[in-house]
């Protein structure tokens, strides 16, 4: 099931994202589950076939990755992380832990000094693996965000061939989620029980 953004799309949109929030607030042993989720991400054949892979810092109540970021380093890989600037996110090559601090909003990003280091800043189309964030999702890869359209802008601009991976708790998972023709779907979302093959960017 998916609803069209007509009439009480809106509407619906509100009631699950207030919903999603809920169920992840309270949602119980967050770190063991965390854990589970990101080591999926990391068998995943997608995830040994990259070289630069994009991982999401966790912030509240998302899947935790911060945690996992530390082993994610000793794989041999690009890690790239993104940072929000002026409603656009900016791509940083992670080399080391130290490299991120506590900024705005109690947010974990990059250093402020190293950002400006033009061999720290990534395009997005170097991207072979993008692991994505959001609020609440369905099984078809339908995703919702926090209504600004950040990982939308950025998404927009991945290749093609490139696999898109939620990581979310089960409990963040509805029936349906509203979309519109402009909507980008998950190839994949991961949970700790599942992994759900997504719609992706491919043709209806």
């Amino acid at each position: 099931m998916s609803f069209n953004v007509m009439g009480d799309g809106q509407q619906q949109k509100k009631i699950i994202r207030e919903q999603a929030h809920s169920n992840r607030k309270d949602q119980e042993d967050k770190e063991g589950l965390s854990r589970l989720i990101c080591e999926k991400f990391a068998a995943l054949p997608a995830y040994a076939a990259a070289k630069t892979v994009m991982f999401y810092v966790d912030v509240r109540t998302e899947v935790r990755t911060r945690d996992y970021l530390a082993t994610a380093l000793q794989h041999g890989k690009k890690i790239v992380v993104p940072y929000c600037v002026e409603g656009e996110l900016e791509l940083f090559w992670l080399q080391h832990m130290d490299d991120l601090a506590v900024g705005a909003y109690k947010i974990l990003e990059p250093k402020v000094e190293l950002r400006s280091l033009p061999e720290r800043k990534v395009d997005v189309a170097e991207l072979d693996l993008i692991m994505v964030p959001g609020v609440a999702f369905d099984r078809n890869g339908a995703r919702m965000g926090h209504g600004f359209g950040y990982y939308d802008k950025l998404l927009e601009h991945a290749r093609r061939e490139t696999p898109l991976v939620a990581l979310a708790f089960e409990c963040q998972l509805f029936p349906g989620i509203p979309t519109q023709t402009h909507d980008i779907f998950m190839d994949q979302i991961i949970t700790e029980r599942e992994i759900y093959q997504g719609r992706g960017r491919s043709p209806v």
